[in-house]
């Protein structure tokens, strides 16, 4: 595992439905980051197609990791030298109307693996529960530049998602996400809290633009375990940030918050129970 990498967060404006131009904007920015000498660029939720297609979600859906545009990607991660992380719309392999908002992370070498989305928002704007069906894994990928964990958007309201990866060993959590402006402050005070209370570096990657009048409000941010903004985009337009990432940090910071040494594992029982009867 790499002691420091160099972290690239592409925030951008998606064309919804329209793949190759997305795609475009993707290896943009994929060599602009490798200029920069990043080793791994996350970006948005739902990149590849856009956050709001609505129906058209099923015939813009592919498999992972074969469909074609994972094939892009793995052609852009392979030529360029650089981990990708970006968010696509899943269509499970045993039935073709199981749809799934995925994040995939792909290195140099090919796919590595996937996370797909716990928390679907189906209330005021959002409709995801119309579409998506929930994930249930949340998988820790060992990687040369180290150990990453993914969420998208909503998850990040559920600490106990971050909560997992961290004890899995996580040092870096990536969130990518679609947030509206309407939800900007609390996103900002999410993302601080969840790299403070697990000790981490947590990347916030947002999308930026209009689609269908909702306005996303950018503002992708690269936190350090001690919740300061190591580096910010710009609001409500594309951007590209590159910051570089000492996992040593992590270590100085657990030793005066050790938030991970002061765990109480019982506790998480009782949530569990009390939960079951709301």
């Amino acid at each position: 595992m790499s002691r420091e990498i160099t972290v690239a967060l592409g925030q951008m404006s998606c064309r919804a439905g329209d793949k190759e131009h997305n795609i475009e904007t993707i290896e943009r920015m994929v060599k602009r980051a490798k200029k920069r000498k990043a080793d791994l660029i996350a970006f948005p939720e739902l990149a590849l197609t856009g956050y709001v297609v609505r129906d058209r979600a099923y015939e813009l859906a592919e498999a992972i990791p074969n469909g074609p545009s994972i094939g892009r990607i793995k052609e852009l991660a392979k030529k360029h030298n650089i981990h990708i992380i970006t968010g696509i719309i899943e269509r499970s392999p045993r039935a073709g109307a199981v749809l799934h908002n995925t994040a995939v992370l792909i290195s140099p070498q090919g796919y590595v693996g996937k996370y797909q989305k716990m928390y679907l928002p189906t209330h005021s704007v959002f409709e995801e529960k119309r579409y998506f069906r929930p994930g249930y894994q949340t998988p820790v990928f060992e990687t040369q530049i180290g150990r990453l964990g993914m969420i998208i958007c909503y998850d990040v309201y559920f600490p106990e998602v971050s909560r997992l990866l961290s004890v899995k060993g996580a040092k870096l959590i990536v969130c990518i996400s679609a947030s509206p402006s309407v939800r900007r402050g609390f996103f900002e005070t999410l993302t601080a809290a969840r790299a403070i209370e697990n000790t981490v570096f947590l990347a916030f990657v947002n999308l930026a633009g209009i689609q269908d009048g909702l306005q996303f409000w950018g503002g992708s941010r690269l936190l350090a375990p001690s919740g300061s903004v190591i580096t910010q985009a710009k609001y409500d337009e594309d951007d590209l940030i590159t910051s570089k990432v000492d996992f040593s940090d992590i270590t100085r910071v657990q030793a005066w918050v050790p938030t991970l040494r002061d765990l109480r594992p019982e506790i998480f029982s009782s949530l569990k129970d009390e939960a079951e009867s709301l």
